[in-house]
This record gives C-alpha cells, sequence and structure tokens, in this order.
C-alpha cells in the first residue's frame, strides 16, 4: 500500500534512533524565497527532489532561481540521495530540466557508499537495484543485483543498497530471511524512506533497510542525509574555500536535510509548498517532530 505523508512522517519518527540525533534548533524564521537570504551565503546545497524536481518535473520558477544564484557567483551543488543513477545521467536529466549544472555540481549519496566501499577488502556484494540504472561506476568491486534466485541471495558478503525500484515485498522477504539464518552487513545508499512523484510517493531504500533492521536485528550502515558522510564528502569537493558558516542546506525533509544539516553544522531552509510536505500543515509537523529549521519557504 503506497505512504502517504502522515504514514511516512510516522515512519521516519519511528525510525529517529538510528538517525543522528540534533545538536541545536533553528528559528523557523519566514521568508519569501532563497532570493530573501541569498546575501547571507556563499554555498547553496540543493535536494533535488521536492526543491527542483518533483519527479521528472522541475519546480515552477526553481531554474531561474538557482541562474539567479549562479549569476550572483554562488556556489550551488546538487546534494542528493539519489543513488539509483550515475552521476553523468543525474547531470542530463538536470540539464533537462533546465539547470545548468555538471557532474561537478552533484554530489550523491552513491558517491559517499561508493567511496567507503573502495576502501573495503574485496568480498562480493549482493546489490539492491533495478536492471539498466547503471553500473558502470561499480567497475571493480564483485556484485551480482539481487532478484529472483535464492542463491544469489545466500552467495554474498554484503548487501548494497542502491535503488528500490521494481523492488518486491517477496524479494525483500527473500533478503530478510537470508539475513536471518547468516547475518551480514548491510550498506544503504539511499536513507529515504518515501521520494516525491507527480502520482505521490515513492518506496527508496531507507524503507526497506528499516523495516530489514526491525526483522533481523541487523543495523544497516547509511550513506546520504541526514548522515554526516555525505556532508563530509560534500565539503571535501568543495575545497578548502568552502565555510561552513556561509553555507545552507536547502530541502523539503525534516529527518534528512533539516536534520542532517545540523548535524553537520550548517544552516537549513526547509520548503513547504512542494515535495514532502506540501499536503500537510508544516508547522505542525515541524512541532510533532521537534525539528527546527533555520528558514522555512514556500519555495526555492
Amino acid at each position: 500500500m503506497p505512504l502517504g505523508t502522515e504514514s511516512a512522517f510516522a515512519a521516519y519518527e519511528a525510525a529517529r534512533h538510528r538517525l543522528p540525533q540534533f545538536t541545536r534548533q533553528g528559528a523557523c524564521q519566514q521568508v519569501g524565497s532563497l532570493a530573501d537570504i541569498a546575501d547571507q551565503f556563499d554555498t547553496f546545497l540543493l535536494d533535488a527532489f521536492g526543491v527542483l524536481n518533483i519527479g521528472d518535473t522541475a519546480i515552477p520558477g526553481a531554474p531561474e532561481r538557482v541562474a539567479a544564484l549562479q549569476a550572483a557567483g554562488k556556489r550551488v551543488v546538487i546534494l542528493t540521495n539519489a543513488a539509483s543513477h550515475t552521476l553523468d545521467t543525474l547531470a542530463a536529466k538536470y540539464n533537462r530540466l533546465g539547470y545548468a549544472m555538471t557532474q561537478d555540481d552533484i554530489v550523491s549519496s552513491r558517491m559517499a557508499l561508493l567511496a567507503e566501499l573502495s576502501q573495503q577488502s574485496a568480498q562480493r556484494f549482493g546489490i539492491v537495484t533495478a536492471p539498466g540504472l547503471g553500473t558502470e561506476d561499480l567497475t571493480g568491486l564483485d556484485f551480482t543485483i539481487l532478484g529472483d534466485a535464492p542463491a544469489a541471495y545466500r552467495e554474498a558478503d554484503a548487501i548494497v543498497m542502491l535503488s528500490a525500484k521494481g523492488w518486491t515485498i517477496e524479494r525483500q522477504k527473500m533478503l530478510e530471511e537470508s539475513l536471518i539464518e547468516r547475518p551480514r552487513p548491510v550498506w544503504v545508499g539511499n536513507p529515504d524512506i518515501v521520494a516525491p512523484r507527480e502520482d505521490g510517493f515513492s518506496y527508496e531504500p531507507g524503507y526497506f533497510a528499516h523495516r530489514l533492521a526491525d526483522r533481523t536485528g541487523i543495523e544497516p550502515r547509511f550513506f546520504g542525509k541526514p548522515f554526516r558522510n555525505i556532508y563530509e564528502l560534500a565539503f571535501a569537493h568543495l575545497g578548502v574555500g568552502a565555510d561552513p558558516g556561509r553555507t545552507l542546506m536547502v530541502g523539503d525533509t525534516l529527518h534528512t536535510d533539516v536534520l542532517g544539516a545540523h548535524s553537520a553544522g550548517i544552516a537549513s531552509a526547509l520548503i513547504t509548498g512542494y515535495g514532502f510536505l506540501a499536503r500537510v500543515d508544516a508547522t505542525r509537523a515541524i512541532a510533532q517532530s521537534n525539528i527546527q529549521p533555520d528558514f522555512v519557504m514556500h519555495g526555492p
């Protein structure tokens, strides 16, 4: 059954013990758009889904806002948990949507995960992803894409979750039963529980990872927002001149974008008119979660 906003919010709240603990609260200052606070920041880290696009549709006015920030000399980077796709695929997508972005303007949770996997000793990975999404950046890894063959689940030394596209409850049960029989590490390249699409929310790897953890007792390692690894990667990517005090994370979710920004020591702006909170009372959600952004705005 598809998750609605209320049930997705409840799922994030139920998983709070696996998320970073927030270190501070923001002022929840209401502003019209990023244009109103642009002079306070040099670097803008923008979530993708819910900030730049909904599915394959650009959010109205967002391409123009990004272009204005770039023209003003601001550094604009997409910071995304979209672990399904390679960098070149993501860059091509955002160019199609009207954003002048190169691969150098994107930092993804997939990058954070692969950076860690490259440091691991040789082992065979069972990967949760959909065939055809691109695996060229997995060169050097010994892997099998998990499908309907039980042997692949048994033979994997570790599980890597990149995409929930095409993933089924039957496959999830096979994975959970295999891990109960022989516990192994689980690495998750997208901590999101859901993502906003044109026709509602899609289930994302975080949903299945938390379900797996609840059933098997295996605590997954998450890569991406709200975890510090993706922010550390972003600042390494930005270089020595990047000032966390002049950096703003812009996102549509409290439990990933805002919580992650505050855990990483940077400012946050919450989008409420699009994405995760578009159909609910954002003020109530902030109060329920006790996660308070620095700025609140309808759209970018």
